[in-house]
């Protein structure tokens, strides 16, 4: 009897050292070391999705604040900011950029021209802008924000090509 109670724990614990703890975790119907650690993977996946969703929201709250602080400051200097819709629409479809400083507005496309060729050998990118109610505007500094475009506009008016009506096209 003392050689079969021998054998059995002899075997048990060479089950044991050759299998370790996951053999006695699946014959208690327990997770593996391998599951737990494919959990553990799929966990943190799932907390790098959460953080990369708070971080996006994060960034999004900064940049709608920083353009509450530019609308403001836009109001307080008296600065104008217009949809195209105002002034009848664009006749394009879609401009390249959602903001632009404009330094002109003429009847004739012929006169934006000769602006346009003047800002850009001054060194500025400018663009001809046409509005449906017959208006072609001069617009520089391209922007996809708002507090770019702000700061653009500070920056220029204190240059001789900008008129002190300058104000920015809000293309939505």
């Amino acid at each position: 009897m003392k050689r079969i109670l021998l054998c059995i724990s002899s075997l048990a614990l060479v089950l044991c050292l050759a299998g370790g703890c996951d053999f006695l975790r699946a014959l208690a119907g327990r997770p593996t070391s391998a599951e737990i650690e494919i959990k553990r993977a799929e966990i943190a996946a799932e907390e790098a999705a959460h953080q990369a969703r708070l971080d996006s929201l994060r960034k999004a709250e900064k940049q709608i604040a920083d353009s509450l602080a530019v609308i403001d400051s836009l109001k307080s200097r008296n600065e104008t900011m217009l949809n195209p819709s105002k002034l009848g629409g664009l006749k394009v479809s879609e401009l390249p950029a959602k903001y632009y400083i404009i330094v002109g507005a003429f009847m004739e496309k012929a006169n934006a021209e000769k602006k346009a060729a003047k800002l850009k050998e001054s060194g500025q990118e400018a663009a001809i802008i046409s509005f449906r109610n017959g208006y072609n505007a001069v617009g520089i500094c391209p922007s996809s924000t708002l507090a770019q475009v702000y700061e653009s506009l500070r920056k220029i008016q204190g240059q001789d090509f900008c008129p002190k009506d300058a104000w920015i096209l809000v293309n939505e």
